[in-house]
């Protein structure tokens, strides 16, 4: 091992410090991990249960503000924003209860995290940690990003498209109904779409740390990058292009984003393989100079 990845312990009075692996000192029992993995588990529990309680108490206003968009389609078609329906005696009930519980998630992720990390941590070395825990930090900004997007760009641009197929017919005058229960499931699928999506960087670039992919790699993989991006879009977003092109531009931008983050890290990696081969000639260039050891039975 290292010695980097080690830290010096005294072994005796007047002795040169002797390193010691940072993991192997933080080895610890089976039994204590499964206790430890229980205890974090139990804490994220209560994290997502009370969130998820005061979600339930101001669903009705986050419902309000996830429906803004609606109403902004709805105005510009010229209809009454203030009607959205829902058919089922239990369905506003049960699209509540379902809000809290994605509210409860989404508002214990950051101290999920915060578990996850503290009990993966003692497993790596102190680079490791420092290089990993960007990366974490980076996961809810992207999330919000994509949900960013979702919300100010393509809700009120998927409603516009709805309420402008409307027409009237020589007959028949033809008009969207719409039900807080399917808007509302359009625009969960949406968040969650393009969240996950813009977790891109995040995942190619872990794969560019452990040397799985290249940038060289990503490069000459663009175009089926493209090809695999419509796909996904495709099947994330509903079946029309408009939605599936507003999902499919970000996520190629992030793709570009993450060739350039793995090139940074590609070249961070040469620049300190090159000083450590530096202070390794170094080092041999001093022991050879100090000349072969001296046979300790000649004067």
């Amino acid at each position: 091992m290292s010695s980097d990845h080690s830290v010096p312990v005294a072994a005796s009075p007047g002795a040169p410090p002797a390193p010691i692996d940072e993991v192997e000192a933080s080895r610890a029992p089976l039994m204590d991990h499964l206790i430890e993995l229980r205890s974090r588990l139990v804490k994220c529990s209560i994290a997502v249960v009370v969130l998820g309680l005061l979600g339930f108490f101001f669903s009705q206003y986050i419902l309000d503000i996830l429906l803004e968009p609606f109403s902004l389609a709805a105005h510009r078609a010229g209809r009454d924003a203030s009607q959205a329906y829902f058919t089922a005696p239990l369905e506003l009930l049960f699209l509540k209860l379902k809000l809290a519980m994605l509210i409860g998630i989404a508002g214990a992720f950051p101290y999920i995290a915060w578990h996850i990390w503290r009990f993966v941590a003692p497993g790596l070395y102190k680079n490791e940690r420092g290089a990993v825990a960007p990366f974490i930090i980076a996961i809810p900004f992207l999330f919000a990003a994509g949900g960013a997007v979702v919300y100010f760009v393509l809700l009120p641009l998927v409603m516009g498209f709805a309420f402008g197929q409307e027409f009237t017919g020589e007959s028949t005058k033809v008009t969207y109904l719409p039900k807080v229960a399917e808007y509302y499931s359009l625009a969960i699928a949406l968040f969650t779409a393009f969240g996950m999506a813009f977790q891109l960087p995040v995942v190619l670039a872990l794969l560019a740390k452990a040397e799985i992919i290249s940038s060289a790699t990503l490069r000459k993989g663009r175009k089926y990058a493209v090809v695999a991006i419509f796909a996904v879009a495709m099947v994330m977003t509903p079946p029309d292009v408009f939605s599936q092109t507003v999902l499919a531009l970000p996520v190629y931008g992030l793709y570009e984003a993450s060739i350039f983050c793995a090139w940074m890290i590609e070249r961070d990696r040469r620049k300190r393989e090159a000083a450590e081969a530096k202070a390794e000639a170094k080092e041999a260039a001093r022991e050879a100079a100090k000349g072969p050891p001296r046979d300790a039975g000649t004067m």
